[in-house]
């Protein structure tokens, strides 16, 4: 017997993302984001409300980046959600480090060992909210991030997820698997 949740949305994982802009005044900002998704080889689409200031930012320069948040920087992560952008200078607030992104105009929060170089390819207007489409330009991994083939390492990313179903962060789980090889045992 299934029980009904009626329309209670379980899709996992839920990123968490941060996502960083300038406004007019070359000031940055985060927000914490759970409503995106890589939407093809070198896209991704997010889902931002109208009144975000990291949204009006983004309208105003068209660039932006992504961090992905981690356990290390759950915190902050978390404060970014939290604090709304039009109200307080949540870069300041939270003590990160924050440089120039040498591609974009946007910034790059160095407590954040991920991050990803976006450009607007295209913004809809869809139920009272934005969708933005952006495409990779580049992406940045600290060394402490890297396997010994230089290549991202997962596990010692430690990226969170956003469980929606108890407002809570959860590590991202082991690998159990190999993609596009262990389904060919079915054939």
């Amino acid at each position: 017997m299934r029980k009904t949740f009626s329309k209670k949305a379980v899709l996992l994982p839920l990123p968490v993302y941060i996502i960083g802009t300038y406004d007019e005044n070359g000031k940055a900002n985060a927000m914490n984001l759970a409503w995106g998704t890589q939407c093809g080889y070198h896209e991704v689409s997010l889902s931002i409300a109208k009144e975000h200031k990291t949204m009006k930012n983004i309208l105003l320069k068209k660039e932006f980046t992504i961090s992905l948040a981690t356990k290390a920087t759950k915190d902050i992560a978390d404060y970014f959600g939290i604090e709304s952008g039009n109200k307080v200078d949540k870069i300041e607030k939270s003590g990160v480090h924050v440089v120039k992104s040498e591609n974009i105009d946007a910034p790059i929060i160095e407590e954040f060992p991920l991050t990803l170089e976006c450009k607007v390819i295209e913004i809809q207007e869809e139920l009272g909210d934005y969708r933005v489409i952006a495409e990779i330009i580049n992406t940045l991994a600290d060394e402490s991030v890297l396997n010994e083939k230089g290549q991202i390492d997962v596990d010692k990313l430690e990226l969170i997820t956003f469980d929606s179903i108890t407002n809570s962060y959860r590590v991202l789980g082991e690998k159990v698997g190999q993609a596009f090889k262990d389904g060919a045992k079915i054939k």
